[in-house]
């Protein structure tokens, strides 16, 4: 680690910084039932860190014919908005990166959610001051685990991959920004791939940090 010289900080949101990932499961077993469709009986983590496109590819063929897509999206992120305000924050949070912003790193999020929904996500989660910006489904061509939305993360903060941090907690995410060339460091599922340091909490990510300035 100590061989890293960081200037900035790419936050995925779901599951990362807000515990978002059941509402997201929620809002889509409600509207895929709305249409006839059951998921009771699939894990709830099927899905995790994949964005609506890909699970929309999925499930199509057990939903009925003449269902749209953008109808489908809709079903979901209606009933994701609202209740997104009641949202809580991945525990440490706000103050890992309070913390991180008095080290002197800049900080963004890079999401595979849409903008209505990030936007929501940094609402509920009251950060939106302390990050310089964020990426959002909508923003790219091609979500994670594509290295789009990471390398346009870089690009807005006018830095080289090689010089940011993405902290994640899917393997679509953390590939996404392996493949970008950032260093990532992983909670859960994504700290389990080779070239991702491990976070047992978000806090770890300080002395993680604090190593590599010294």
């Amino acid at each position: 680690m100590t061989e890293l010289r960081l200037n900035a900080i790419a936050w995925d949101i779901d599951g990362t910084l807000v515990d978002s990932e059941p509402l997201h499961h929620r809002s889509l077993v409600e509207a895929c039932r709305s249409f006839g469709l059951d998921l009771s009986g699939r894990p709830d983590t099927t899905f995790v860190g994949l964005h609506l496109s890909d699970i929309w590819t999925v499930l199509r063929p057990e939903l009925p014919a003449g269902l749209s897509e953008a109808r489908w999206r809709e079903a979901i992120r209606g009933r994701y908005l609202a209740a997104a305000p009641g949202l809580h924050e991945i525990a440490g949070a706000r103050m890992v990166i309070g913390q991180i912003a008095g080290m002197g790193l800049r900080q963004i999020a890079v999401s595979n959610s849409a903008r209505a929904v990030v936007d929501a996500n940094l609402a509920a989660l009251g950060v939106g001051a302390v990050l310089e910006g964020s990426v959002s489904f909508d923003d790219v061509s091609r979500g994670k685990p594509d290295p789009e939305p990471y390398l346009r993360g870089a690009a807005l903060l006018g830095l080289e991959p090689g010089q940011v941090l993405a902290v994640e907690d899917s393997e679509p995410g953390a590939r996404s920004a392996l493949a970008a060339g950032l260093a990532v460091a992983g909670l859960g599922a994504a700290g389990d791939l080779d070239g991702v340091r491990r976070l047992s909490r978000l806090a770890d990510l300080i002395g993680i940090l604090e190593a590599c300035r010294n």
